[in-house]
């Protein structure tokens, strides 16, 4: 319990901090901006270059619910340590490859450490930081981001640095930057030491099922991964179109990199201030109001005209989406079982994996159809009909949150 022994807790919060940086830094610059790069100078095509930057994320669709399953029946350590030897070793992988197509398995391998890593240092927050749990999830999700943010810039300036030399060196030189990011993160785990370590056993697969019908069945955390779903459909959307919008309106290519950057150091920014706020105030509240602002601004993109227009409207989204996600972890962590809290994460984060693959596909079909407009709009419904449906899901007051299931 936070309190007991403060030097613990601050070791422990910034031993996840650094884990969480140095992790998503390394996963990043594999794939900002050398995986296409990288994929092209291998002789892939637009159909494998597309296919391979797909298969990352479906790693994360199908295994954050089983890891998060796994972590609270066998431990959380166990499944960090398997996390960081993919971050170590997949790297690694890149380096030895000439045919292009051997980056499908690899990008999928690779994201597994990701799937593995969010759900069970979520679940290890919640637990270890019950009255702060909001601030310092916050606090995780801003030091990743701020990997996330510097790892492209350094994957850009690494490969204009060794840009005469010859063949595939500028991109294998990211990868070796890359694995060299991932052993802090790999020492780190096996530093890490849980109290009660759990014993080793088979888990049938009764326990699966069991984990995966009593988060369904509780409408609570249906509705929560619903708001999470929506916020990254619309945020995936966003990302995904808002460079043809701005190039429709004469801007280049450098102005959806200002806004893309403006957005990524809003969020950072606030997340820690909104997860404080979030532990003080009903995160139901918090919930709603920044899924609301999120689906206006992205409905307002096909009005925008003007650079400082798309600016203020990339800063509400920002907004919006630090309010809302801070928010959901956390009130997750309120409804879930203790028992079932890395499988309750791991649905979560399957969840918000699907919406974020759903949203650039479903409104590409809806742009060609019809334009931007439908396109954005659409996303804008999701946000205001999951909003609806969140607050009559949660509605019962909060002495009941553990005990309503249906």
């Amino acid at each position: 319990m936070l309190g007991q022994h403060p030097a613990a807790d601050r070791r422990t919060v910034y031993t996840l901090f650094i884990i969480g940086f140095f992790a998503i830094f390394s996963t990043t610059i594999s794939k900002n901006p050398v995986l296409p790069l990288f994929s092209q100078a291998l002789g892939a095509g637009d159909a494998v270059i597309g296919l391979v930057a797909a298969v990352s994320p479906l790693a994360g669709i199908l295994f954050s619910f089983p890891v998060g399953v796994l972590s609270d029946h066998l431990g959380k350590r166990r499944l960090l340590i398997v996390s960081g030897a993919v971050f170590l070793s997949a790297p690694l992988l890149y380096l030895l490859i000439s045919d292009p197509l051997w980056l499908i398995p690899i990008r999928f391998f690779h994201g597994t450490a990701t799937a593995i890593l969010g759900p069970v240092i979520a679940a290890m927050i919640v637990v270890r930081f019950p009255e702060r749990k909001g601030e310092v999830l916050g606090q995780y999700s801003s030091a990743t981001l701020i990997g996330r943010t510097l790892a492209p810039l350094l994957g850009g300036a690494i490969i204009s640095f060794f840009v005469f030399y010859p063949g595939l060196v500028p991109y294998r030189m990211v990868y070796l930057t890359a694995a060299i990011a991932a052993v802090p993160v790999a020492v780190l785990i096996l530093l890490y030491r849980e109290e009660t370590p759990a014993p080793l056993t088979v888990l049938p697969f009764s326990a699966f099922r069991r984990s995966f019908a009593t988060f369904f069945a509780n409408r609570r955390l249906r509705a929560t991964a619903l708001v999470d779903m929506a916020t990254y459909f619309a945020f995936g959307a966003f990302e995904t179109f808002l460079p043809l919008v701005l190039l429709s309106r004469g801007m280049g290519a450098y102005q959806a990199g200002i806004l893309f950057a403006v957005q990524t150091l809003i969020i950072a920014a606030t997340k820690p201030s909104f997860g404080r706020i979030s532990d003080r105030v009903d995160k139901r509240i918090q919930i709603v109001v920044g899924l609301f602002v999120l689906g206006c601004s992205v409905a307002a993109i096909p009005f925008a005209s003007a650079f400082a227009t798309f600016l203020l409207i990339s800063a509400l989204l920002a907004l919006g989406m630090s309010l809302s996600t801070v928010a959901t972890g956390a009130y997750v962590a309120d409804v879930a079982e203790k028992e079932e809290m890395g499988a309750s994460m791991g649905a979560l984060s399957s969840i918000m994996d699907i919406g974020h693959s759903a949203g650039p596909l479903v409104t590409g079909i809806i742009v060609a159809a019809g334009g931007f407009g439908p396109g954005f709009f659409a996303s804008f419904l999701i946000a205001v009909a999951v909003c609806g449906f969140f607050a009559l899901s949660v509605r019962d007051p909060a002495s009941e949150m553990g005990s309503d299931m249906v």
